[in-house]
């Protein structure tokens, strides 16, 4: 039997693992079944090039949960170690000090993907284990088996066992403040969580199956109920396979696996497959997102390798697709690193611009492949796409081909097709071409009735980021401009040459808007004499379209300086209407300001923004003159 000190000049490497390598005690299990996976892989490439005379057979990686004797075991059948490789794998962790191993540390989980080789990630044991003792046997059948054993202390025992199979077994022996892990249904939490998807079996247990009657059963015999090894993970999941190998419902299957307690089905799938400039593979869902922005992000899962790492992907997948699902794969991530450090990894950065395009030319394949189910989609989907418009610039390009402005009557348009559309009708006399839309059609129905009565298209944009988007389409195409149908009256937003003749003398509308101001509320309203169709409403409310968009843009982030702003509006006044000629005329001042009253709050009602006491004395008002 030999002693020794482990290599290390830091006087207890241990309570250093514990509290600064990891962030949270339960990724040792993670740890330990990496380092049995490479083991079994290594082996794999050594038969597989006939390096080695043993076979490699059908290895598993066993998990055994001995809550009597406070142990944990995690056997592999992989390449094994002598103890020469005991030696240089798990002694010789050789650093000058604190600071210079938390450096090394990260340099060698970037240079070595997995942390793993017996190193490192081997020393997270400790962080919930008092003793650990690792029983190994090398595939090299002349290599004697070997045993070692740390009490978490830089003192070891190392000696030979009688172990005959090949592999590795490493059992912790469970400290006191860590006895959770000897719960059956702890463990089988955390393999679910970051194994599930593991390329080696991993067996936990065991469990009953049924096996089915044959066809030439009696019909009176019963079915046979096995027992079988529990196989925990899948290790050969879509993502690992060519997209010309799964057909739609492999794919559908795949995310039921991932989002067991998910009942929707998602709206379609993108699978991610490049090898060049980097390694990456992996599958992302659409669901049915509607408008909500608020709705749970970080549903994506990061693997390494098939090893689970985060569902944090902030920073790696842009952020505009992280209200998407699915898995992203790539060895080129490093295990246990910081967000900062991702941010800042060159190969990060080309992963996230990757996705983008990916994400972008399947849209696009979409569209044209089945536009009539595109549009069906529309509206679960334009969150995303608007949001990606908004903060990636590459996918704004590319969204030009695939993006829909749908209008009010269900049509939906390319931004090529509108504008070729309304060109004609639509452009003023200033040579603006201007893109009228509604944010809700039953709240704007009279304002959208007044343009489509001129023959002028309407659209409905009534997502949350909409004031943001406009501005950025206006910024970037040209002669063209957004507004929203209820911001003035319809011949002011679109004007033409002709001008409308109004039946009041310049007298009567210096009189009119006299009477007006003195009833209408000057902090809240501009009064403004329009002379409109005698059929078009009498009194109309409404906003400013650059007002109305900062408030809006700076209720969903942005623009802040108009957020303390009052509410003001515009109201427009029809003096071509025969209820306006009405009020000029009255000859009593008590029925002239009830009529403007009544009128103004009819104009309010029409758009939301009567409410509380104002209310109750509209209602009562017009009841009493009802009668």
């Amino acid at each position: 039997m030999a002693t020794g000190n482990i290599n290390v000049s830091v006087e207890n490497i241990f309570p250093l693992i514990k509290k600064f390598l990891y962030s949270d005690h339960e990724i040792f299990l993670r740890e330990l079944i990496s380092n049995a996976t490479d083991a079994t892989l290594k082996l794999k490439h050594l038969t597989s090039i006939g390096e080695v005379g043993v076979a490699y057979g059908n290895p598993v990686i066993e998990i055994k949960v001995d809550k009597e004797g406070k142990k944990l075991h995690i056997i592999d059948q992989g390449i094994g170690m002598s103890s020469d490789e005991i030696e240089k794998y798990i002694n010789e962790v050789a650093f000058s000090g604190a600071e210079e191993f938390l450096e090394k540390y990260k340099d060698s989980a970037k240079d070595s993907g997995i942390i793993g080789h017996f190193g490192l990630g081997f020393y997270s044991a400790f962080m919930v284990a008092e003793k650990v003792e690792i029983i190994s046997k090398s595939y090299n059948e002349d290599t004697p088996a070997a045993h070692w054993t740390c009490d978490g202390s830089p003192q070891f025992t190392l000696e030979a066992h009688d172990k005959t199979a090949r592999g590795t077994e490493i059992i912790l022996h469970i400290a006191e403040d860590s006895t959770e892990f000897l719960e059956d249904s702890r463990i089988n939490e955390l393999l679910v969580k970051y194994n599930k998807f593991m390329p080696i079996p991993i067996k936990f247990g065991t469990k009953e199956e049924t096996l089915p009657l044959p066809e030439d059963a009696a019909e009176d015999a019963k079915p046979e109920t096995v027992t079988i090894d529990n196989i925990i993970n899948n290790p050969t999941p879509a993502w690992t396979k060519q997209p010309a190998d799964l057909e739609d419902e492999d794919y559908k299957k795949f995310y039921r696996e991932l989002y067991p307690a998910q009942f929707e089905e998602p709206l379609f799938n993108i699978h991610l497959n490049v090898d060049y400039p980097f390694n990456l593979t992996g599958i992302l869902y659409f669901p049915k997102l509607g408008n909500d922005m608020n709705m749970q992000k970080d549903r994506i899962q990061l693997y390494q390798n098939q090893v689970y790492v985060t569902d944090n992907v902030e920073g790696i997948v842009p952020e505009f697709l992280t209200m998407l699902k699915g898995v992203i794969d790539s060895p080129d991530i490093p295990l246990n690193v910081s967000r900062s450090y991702l941010q800042a990894d060159g190969n990060v950065k080309k992963i996230a611009s990757y996705i983008t395009r990916k994400v972008a030319d399947k849209l696009s394949s979409l569209f044209k492949s089945n536009r009539e189910d595109f549009e069906a989609k529309w509206n679960d989907i334009k969150i995303v796409i608007e949001y990606g418009m908004l903060s990636e610039d590459k996918f704004f390009e590319k969204s030009e081909k695939f993006t829909l402005y749908p209008s009010v009557d269900g049509t939906y348009y390319t931004y090529a097709e509108l504008h070729e559309k309304i060109k004609d009708v639509q452009t003023d006399k200033d040579g603006k071409t201007i893109i009228l839309y509604a944010s809700n059609k039953d709240q704007q129905h009279s304002y959208i009735e007044a343009a489509k009565e001129k023959g002028y298209e309407v659209l409905l944009l009534d997502s949350p980021i909409v004031p943001h988007l406009i501005q950025k389409l206006e910024s970037s195409k040209e002669n063209i401009s957004f507004a929203r149908v209820d911001t003035d009256h319809i011949d002011n937003i679109i004007k033409k040459d002709e001008e409308a003749i109004s039946k009041l003398s310049d007298e009567e509308k210096e009189s009119l808007k006299t009477t007006l101001t003195e009833v209408v509320p000057a902090e809240k309203y501009t009064v403004q004499l329009e002379a409109m169709d005698s059929s078009a409403s009498p009194f109309m409310i409404t906003q400013p379209e650059f007002m109305r968009r900062m408030k809006e843009m700076q209720q969903s982030g942005g623009g802040g300086m108009f957020g303390n702003f009052p509410e003001m509006y515009n109201l427009i006044v029809n003096t071509n209407h025969e209820l306006v000629g009405q009020i000029l005329n009255t000859k009593t001042k008590k029925k002239q300001e009830r009529l403007i009253k009544q009128s103004l709050d009819l104009a309010r009602l029409s758009q939301n923004l009567l409410t509380g006491e104002e209310l109750t004395q509209f209602i009562k008002r017009s009841y009493e003159m009802i009668k």
